[in-house]
């Protein structure tokens, strides 16, 4: 399970919280042209693509899996960064090929594809290249951050905070915390 918070520009930083379970069931599935690779689209547009996921700003956010010796090269919106978080596995990134590995995150720098090759052989017990690929619209604005709290301001992290222990942040709706396959 992965959990992802968006930093949301300040006019929306007070915003309703909001609760999405997307199972494997709702993610949009593609795969590369040579069929070495599964992504799965769970929030905005690839290639004229839509994946079910909410937002309220625009973001691009895909889990691709990609076998040894396959490549992927995903396009992406030049105005939106561009990031990847390995979660396992080995292979390169980029045009220049820099290695990746496990737990890397890697910046892309501008560009409108986003390309990954996996090692010809995975070491350790991995059998893929495992990524999370993200991106959105830069906010540009300014940024303070406690815990898991990351505002504009220091006044509104105290409120935040204050939200926080009120139990006004919401709740994950019981029906969701039950075990279930996110394949």
């Amino acid at each position: 399970m992965v959990q992802l918070w968006v930093n949301l520009p300040s006019r929306l930083k007070f915003a309703a919280p909001r609760y999405q379970a997307i199972t494997g069931e709702d993610l949009l599935l593609m795969t590369s042209d040579d069929g070495g690779a599964l992504l799965r689209l769970i929030a905005g547009d690839v290639a004229g693509h839509r994946g079910p996921g909410v937002t309220h700003t625009p973001i691009t956010f895909m889990h691709a899996t990609i076998t040894p010796g396959a490549q992927i090269s995903v396009p992406w919106s030049t105005d939106f960064t561009a990031m990847a978080h390995v979660l396992t596995g080995q292979g390169t990134a980029g045009p220049h090929r820099r290695p990746v590995r496990d737990h890397n995150l890697i910046q892309f720098g501008a560009g409108d594809n986003i390309v990954l090759r996996a090692a010809g052989k995975m070491s350790g017990r991995w059998g893929a290249l495992d990524v999370l690929l993200l991106g959105g619209m830069p906010i540009r604005e300014p940024i303070v951050h406690y815990g898991p709290f990351v505002m504009n301001t220091r006044g509104e992290i105290a409120q935040a905070m204050e939200d926080y222990q009120a139990g006004r942040l919401g709740i994950i709706p019981a029906d969701q915390m039950a075990p279930r396959r996110y394949s």
